[in-house]
């Protein structure tokens, strides 16, 4: 199994939150920078480093500017972007109107699952919505979710996704019996696809993980540990593996990943582990078989050590949070929101999060 297909089976990704913004020209929203209480489907909080926020335009045009990117970017229908962390954004008619709304005032008149704005001219339509992802699918999730991700609706190798895109308007236009399921099915499929056409957009846009597994000799161990997770791997059969000597191996191992092999191996290992007890179809000892361990006590041991809590109080308490220390936002405090604004109304729309120098879109 290649390393990109089995963190895909590993993911754990759920969508919810599933709005529609109406707005007509002129208009313009801009993010409230905010620190924000993350609320999952089951009114859990989060932290933020479990969420990521799409939007998607089923009609008209806008302009989209993104803190950390120069100029405003043109979206027209079929158009879809994807954050992850925090930073601020603003959506509006032209590039030139002013944010007369913040997401705040527009949740707070949200109408069940439409929000309205603007001035009565030309319309826009926008469905939006979050994505939480578990315990057992972060580490993956932010090694291959870039900060800003833009798909064209005229990029040819994104039909799918463009088909996926107007399946999720229509649901979200429609609002037939069962249309939320299936609203947030298809806004978990275009998760994947975003993701995956931008793996296919070539190595160049690539960093971390992605440029790791695209690295010929690095990547070809990668694929051995995921191909072949309860192999009791050493940095030396890793190396062999990667056609590399154990010490230059483990250097560009550990420079490409800020990792070294066997803490990746152990890493990996708990995720598969955590996805196989979740299931709760097997009992501990085989759960240790089969990511590697010969005894539950060598399994629960390391278990422990990455997740933090032994196998059993980890499916007692539902253990979601990926900060060991527990807490509920960065320590910076600097955690821009919408979702808590628009919280008492069930609507959301993408949040901001920080984009740095690497931010980007597709061509």
């Amino acid at each position: 199994m290649d390393p990109i297909t089995d963190i895909f089976r590993t993911m754990h990704v759920t969508a919810f939150g599933l709005h529609r913004l109406e707005a007509t020209a002129p208009w313009g929203i801009k993010q409230e920078n905010q620190i924000e209480e993350k609320v999952t489907p089951s009114d859990k909080k989060m932290p933020p480093t479990d969420l990521a926020h799409f939007a998607m335009l089923s009609r008209g045009n806008c302009w989209l500017s993104v803190e950390g990117i120069p100029e405003p970017i043109p979206l027209t229908g079929g158009d879809c972007f994807l954050l992850a962390k925090g930073t601020s954004i603003v959506l509006r008619d032209r590039p030139r109107t002013r944010p007369m709304w913040s997401f705040r005032e527009i949740g707070a008149k949200a109408n069940g699952n439409v929000a309205l704005c603007g001035g009565g001219g030309a319309p826009t339509t926008i469905v939006c919505g979050s994505l939480s992802f578990d315990r057992a699918s972060l580490r993956p999730i932010t090694q291959l979710l870039p900060n800003f991700i833009l798909m064209k609706a005229d990029q040819a190798r994104t039909l799918a996704l463009h088909t996926t895109v107007q399946a999720l308007a229509s649901e979200m236009e429609e609002q037939a019996p069962g249309s939320e399921v299936v609203a947030s099915r298809l806004a978990e499929v275009l998760f994947i696809q975003v993701l995956r056409a931008h793996i296919a957009s070539g190595p160049e846009h690539n960093k971390g993980w992605l440029r790791a597994i695209f690295d010929p000799q690095i990547g070809a161990a990668l694929s051995a540990i995921h191909d072949r997770v309860n192999t009791p791997w050493t940095v030396e059969s890793l190396a062999e593996a990667a056609g590399m000597s154990r010490s230059a191996f483990a250097a560009r191992f550990k420079e490409l990943l800020g990792q070294t092999p066997l803490e990746y191996v152990t890493e990996w290992r708990m995720q598969k582990a955590i996805q196989l007890l979740e299931r709760r179809d097997k009992k501990l000892p085989e759960v240790a078989r089969l990511v590697g361990y010969e005894s539950d006590a060598a399994f629960s041991k390391a278990f422990k050590r990455v997740v933090r809590a032994n196998p059993g109080e980890y499916l007692r308490r539902g253990l979601k949070d990926p900060d060991p220390t527990g807490a509920d936002h960065d320590q910076s405090g600097n955690r821009a929101s919408i979702g808590r604004s628009l919280s008492s109304k069930g609507f959301r729309i993408p949040a901001a999060m920080p984009t740095s120098k690497t931010s980007r879109y597709l061509p």
